[in-house]
């Protein structure tokens, strides 16, 4: 029999912070099953007869070393990705990272907007321009809505060095991909790296003061909006993609209580 422990992920290890931080209020989904199947998690019945969840002491131990492995193992790009994710995540949108999307640019499908994000494209011949690129955004996000419209599709390129930042820069077909994608593109880097006023016009700047893990991120510049909506081969990868675990959540309470006014 194989070892339940063996099959936890990063998905596992969020929902057991969250639980750890909250009421305990169980789910009965999948991976609360394999939480509980691995011994991570207990159950406990309260005087009302309800049953909510607590870490057991394994899953306590089992929490803590994984969040050390994972301290060692990110890299900066990948933390200040994660600060990224977070602060959109707060701001009530579903983020995804790591995503390998296909983008087509269509001489006879041209963007909404009037006046081309990626000028140094503008005047290329048709044929140079129907061509699929595969796109790879450090973080891809849209507005949690029903709404079409308003999904609001956005690119966050991370960069935590000058050098990987001007490598970037010298290739526009790159940065042309994201405006099939996106209606705004942002990069996101170290305030000391570079300037505002050195990112190509049309794309947003957030700067990062300070460390990695606890500094401020300030929107230095907005992005261009472009009015756009996703392409069907892009629903199709995101349908099969696994978006960013939501962050520590606040406390649980039990469902009905009325909560805050």
């Amino acid at each position: 029999m194989s070892d339940p422990l063996s099959i936890l992920t990063r998905v596992h290890r969020a929902r057991l912070l969250q639980l750890w931080r909250s009421a305990g209020w169980p789910s009965h989904d999948v991976v609360e099953l394999d939480l509980l199947a691995a011994g991570l998690l207990g159950r406990l019945t309260g005087p009302d007869g309800r049953d909510t969840l607590r870490l057991t002491d394994a899953g306590i131990a089992w929490l803590a070393d994984a969040r050390r492995r994972s301290r060692r193992a990110d890299t900066p790009h990948d933390r200040l990705g994660t600060r990224v994710a977070a602060m959109l995540q707060a701001s009530g949108r579903i983020v995804w990272r790591e995503l390998s999307l296909r983008a087509v640019a269509e001489a006879a499908a041209p963007p909404a907007s009037p006046v081309p994000l990626w000028d140094d494209l503008a005047d290329a011949e048709p044929a140079a321009r129907s061509v699929w690129r595969i796109a790879r955004p450090d973080v891809f996000s849209v507005r949690q809505t029903t709404v079409e419209d308003y999904l609001h599709p956005i690119v966050h390129e991370v960069k935590v060095s000058r050098g990987d930042l001007l490598s970037d820069l010298r290739h526009a077909a790159k940065r042309q991909s994201y405006q099939w994608l996106c209606c705004e593109c942002h990069y996101v880097f170290p305030a000391h790296i570079a300037e505002p006023q050195e990112i190509p016009e049309g794309f947003g700047v957030w700067l990062l003061h300070g460390d990695i893990d606890s500094g401020r991120l300030e929107l230095a510049r907005p992005a261009r909006h472009v009015a756009c909506r996703l392409p069907f081969a892009v629903w199709m990868a995101l349908a099969r993609a696994t978006p960013e675990p939501a962050p520590d959540g606040e406390p649980q309470g039990h469902l009905g209580d009325p909560g805050p006014a």
